[in-house]
């Protein structure tokens, strides 16, 4: 099936970005990366009058540091992640994430903030910016700026804040220093498919931060904080069978002992890396580890 007729521009400033969402006579559709909208409008389940490519616009395809923090322009492709082609990520633990985000065709396309956007909770980037408790710059009519949390953005299942004209422009996420820790595990039954169960753990001394995320939970990602802060204050002894599925428990009492057996399992993987040095890149499939999910 093909899409139905809409009017396409592709501006290369946010300004002119900003004014194609918002002159539109009825609502406009900005697209990135177009790796969930384009099959949406190709299968006619949306119909917008007017799609507005921001995957040119400069202020959004930027990364630069300020202070202690990245900001990541919200047209940044994956694959631009994945590869380093951003020096300030090289080494960042989001490289290692992206490496790990479906299939390559779809890295190549697809963005960061278009990924935020579509608010899958499924989706790597959705955890993973909670975890790393990353700050979204959101700009509207006459670029009004406003920045929220992952948990205040993000409404529920592919359900966002952003209002009727409005944008990702970038996502602020720390740059990290030798004595962060971080671990992001998901659970695939298949390369490229979206995750079962995962978790993102992120422990910085010199920011007193501590932070285990759940996500893939068929709603906004859930923190184990008082896990997080025993593992910040004693290390690894906190870390025990008892200790991960009472919180897990806690955090997810609408899951079965199954469902959550399998949350267990990708949070006491998450914490391997992340407090024992565990390879970030090195993550088993779910067929080769399904023994040690059984119930």
């Amino acid at each position: 099936m093909k899409a139905a007729r809409f009017v396409y521009s592709c501006p290369v400033t946010l300004s002119d970005a900003l004014a194609s969402l918002q002159g539109a006579e009825a609502v406009a559709k900005p697209m990135a990366g177009s790796q969930s909208l384009g099959p949406m409008l190709n299968l006619r389940l949306a119909r917008p009058p007017a799609v507005v490519d921001v995957s040119r616009v400069a202020e959004m395809r930027q990364v630069e540091r300020r202070g202690d923090r990245l900001r990541v322009g919200a047209a940044v492709t994956h694959a631009e992640i994945e590869d380093g082609v951003h020096e300030l990520l090289r080494g960042h633990p989001m490289q290692h994430v992206a490496q790990r985000i479906a299939y390559r065709a779809v890295r190549n396309r697809g963005t960061l903030g278009g990924s935020l956007a579509h608010a899958d909770p499924a989706a790597d980037w959705v955890v993973v910016c909670a975890g790393l408790d990353a700050r979204i710059e959101i700009a509207g009519p006459q670029q009004a700026v406003r920045h929220e949390s992952v948990q205040q953005f993000m409404a529920g299942t592919y359900t966002t804040s952003l209002q009727e004209g409005e944008l990702i422009v970038a996502v602020d996420v720390p740059a990290f220093s030798a004595d962060s820790r971080f671990g992001y595990y998901k659970f695939c039954r298949k390369t490229g498919e979206f995750a079962e169960a995962s978790c993102v753990a992120w422990f910085d001394p010199a920011s007193r931060t501590a932070r285990i995320v759940l996500g893939a939970i068929d709603a906004t990602p859930r923190s184990l904080t008082a896990l997080a802060h025993a593992c910040a204050k004693t290390g690894r002894s906190a870390v025990t069978a008892a200790s991960i599925r009472s919180a897990v428990a806690h955090a997810l009492p609408e899951k079965d002992d199954v469902e959550r057996h399998l949350y267990e399992t990708a949070v006491t993987r998450c914490l391997d890396q992340a407090l024992n040095g565990a390879s970030l890149a090195a993550e088993p499939s779910f067929e080769r580890k399904a023994s040690e999910i059984a119930p």
